[in-house]
């Protein structure tokens, strides 16, 4: 989630192709004039603070408390730690302008499908999502394209998804959607 939020996979590393793309995304969300919002944990979130952080721009965390896998990235200006998912993903959505899912596994899908509900549901209006990865989005773009093809999901729905690997692109997306509050 970006735009103040990002979403990404604790468990991709530095050597990632995925990492490049949220660093970078990450830094271009920072000249935008955006805070850079993430699950403040290791991966690529730590990539898109690590961005933010390069080119001085402000980078927060919403940490969550595991057992494993979840601490705060050293790239972070500022950071909570929550003991719930769900309210992490409250504060991700409340502070957000826009949403970057990068490549990922449950978690990043519940926050995904969350933040579809709540466009779906016009809980949240105008709320631009980029899709970083093109390759790794094609099957779950395929499932929703059905969904859409059998009058289940409605064309406006998924209007505001862009599935990309280019910066550029990400981040007029996000600048032609995203409603600063």
């Amino acid at each position: 989630m970006w735009g103040r939020a990002c979403r990404y996979s604790a468990r991709l590393t530095e050597d990632s192709p995925f990492y490049a793309l949220a660093r970078q995304l990450g830094a271009g969300l920072s000249r935008q004039g955006f805070t850079v919002l993430t699950g403040g944990g290791p991966g690529i979130m730590e990539a898109a603070n690590r961005g933010a952080h390069d080119v001085g721009g402000l980078s927060v965390g919403c940490n969550i408390v595991l057992p494993k896998e979840q601490h705060p990235n050293p790239y972070l200006d500022h950071w909570l730690a929550c003991r719930h998912f769900f309210v992490r993903k409250v504060l991700l959505v409340k502070y957000s302008y826009a949403f970057v899912i990068m490549p990922g596994g449950i978690g990043t899908l519940d926050e995904l499908f969350e933040a579809l509900t709540l466009i779906q549901t016009r809980k949240i209006h105008n709320f631009p999502m980029v899709m970083g990865g093109r390759d790794y989005w094609q099957s779950l773009r395929e499932l929703l394209t059905y969904l859409e093809a059998q009058g289940i999901v409605a064309p406006a729905d998924l209007r505001l998804l862009t599935y990309t690997d280019s910066v550029e692109e990400a981040l007029a997306h996000i600048e032609q959607y995203a409603v600063v509050k």
